[in-house]
């Protein structure tokens, strides 16, 4: 069994651990890939949690021609350690060309499968001080959010586990010096050493610099991504009761929103982007946010912005909303007793008055010429209000009910075979309605299907 001495730099990693609180019957999963991180930090836990189940999670990702043998010598790491072993090669990358993005994605799907397997509530992962650094430096020279630049935290929340990064408090020159002093097995992937990658030309270039200023500035890096943290955790729970206070039925309200702060504003339209496009919200940038921003304070009453997978984003008087991007063609459809329409509206024959609202209408069919149609509305559409003297254009009535703009080229009209319109469900009951007390022989209802 390996020994481990506590010293100063490790004093830090095992105090993480122990504040983690994890029961003996816990099994813990562990990303190992054969390098000197990973390979510390397997036989770390190994040791520090010497009666869980540890099972080693190892991916192939076919791109190095010693991946084969690395993945052999962990093999047999495990068996000799007591350590259970779970393999996958990745045999096919999209359009056959290696990239690290997608690597990553397969790779996770490979851990949260192994997770939900074991059932455990932990992967551990081997990302030390220096990764961090990387990461950190990255997305300032890219551009992030808030959220973005406190990049790798200790602990990270995902849906079915906890992913726990306890080597964030050790170097990479730490790390290989343990390996070395206790003979733990590992390989070095000689492609970190290209500048080819932008990771590795801040590794190669700019980390040295910055520890030669100052040789335990992870650590800096370390307090500045919490503090970042604790700062982004603090707004997001001012915009999570935001939010839930302004946005009913996936509608923001316009007025509500219009009066918190610039920076809180942003954040709720952030929220309901991800609530909207979730695993695909990388499709979303700044750009985008902006738009929508400058569209919520734009004088324009009725307006829309295009966005990514056939969305748009629609601002319809006082309230903003996600809506499919669809383009509706003219439509004309003979009505029986029941119809579907694109509004994904009903509108069916029924045998009892339920309500006087506009939502049902009673005609009588010696006053009006059958079949009846319904369809969409027409330039110069115009209708003869019930206890309305002369006639109303269609367009003035949505735009008084507050219609939305986008709404009004598909919704339904209904006529009789001579042109004539007798009803416009929902909004307007015509001169050809029947009170309950007279002569009708037809029940209309206008319903959301059922």
């Amino acid at each position: 069994m390996l020994q481990y001495l506590l010293g100063d730099f490790m004093k830090d990693v095992y105090k993480f651990l122990d504040s983690l609180n994890i029961s003996k019957e816990e099994p813990l999963v562990v990303a190992v890939s054969y390098g000197p991180d990973s390979m510390f930090l397997l036989s770390l836990l190994k040791l520090k949690f010497k009666n869980n189940k540890i099972i080693c999670c190892h991916v192939h990702h076919n791109h190095r021609v010693e991946s084969d043998r690395e993945a052999e010598e962990l093999e047999k790491y495990c068996k000799e350690n007591n350590i259970i072993f779970e393999f996958m090669k990745i045999n096919k990358y999209k359009n056959d060309k290696f990239t690290e993005e997608e690597a990553r994605d397969i790779r996770y799907k490979f851990f949260s499968k192994i997770t939900k397997k074991y059932h455990s509530k932990y992967l551990f992962t081997a990302h030390h001080g220096d990764d961090l650094i990387e990461t950190i430096m990255m997305r300032l020279t890219r551009g992030s959010s808030i959220s973005g630049y406190s990049a790798i935290q200790l602990i990270s929340d995902r849906k079915d586990y906890k992913l726990i990064r306890p080597l964030l408090y050790l170097t990479k020159d730490e790390i290989i010096s343990l390996c070395d002093s206790k003979k733990i097995p590992y390989a070095i992937d000689n492609t970190n050493f290209s500048d080819d990658q932008m990771r590795n030309r801040f590794r190669n270039n700019i980390l040295p610099f910055l520890k030669k200023e100052n040789a335990k500035v992870h650590e800096k890096f370390l307090m500045f991504s919490c503090m970042l943290k604790e700062y982004d955790d603090y707004i997001n729970n001012i915009v999570c009761k935001t939010y839930q206070s302004i946005v009913k039925n996936n509608r923001i309200n316009i007025n509500l929103l219009k009066k918190e702060d610039r920076l809180i504003i942003k954040k709720v339209i952030e929220k309901y982007l991800y609530n909207t496009y979730k695993e695909n919200i990388k499709l979303i940038n700044k750009n985008h946010t902006e738009l929508i921003f400058n569209l919520i304070f734009s004088g324009k009453s009725n307006a829309c912005i295009s966005l990514p997978l056939n969305k748009k984003i629609i601002k319809s008087y006082d309230l903003i909303y996600i809506d499919k991007d669809n383009k509706y063609n003219s439509y004309c459809f003979l009505f029986d007793d029941y119809l579907k329409l694109p509004n994904n509206y009903v509108i069916k024959k029924i045998n009892n008055v339920e309500n006087n609202s506009n939502y049902i209408t009673l005609l009588d069919s010696s006053s009006i010429k059958l079949p009846l149609y319904v369809r969409n509305r027409v330039s110069g559409d115009k209708i003869s209000v019930l206890n309305m003297d002369g006639t109303r254009k269609l367009k003035d009535i949505f735009i008084d009910e507050k219609i939305d703009k986008y709404k009004r080229e598909i919704y339904p009209v209904v006529v009789d075979s001579l042109g004539n319109i007798v009803w416009l469900p929902g909004l307007k009951k015509t001169k050809y309605d029947r009170s309950k007390e007279g002569k009708y022989d037809i029940i209309l209802k206008y319903c959301k299907e059922d």
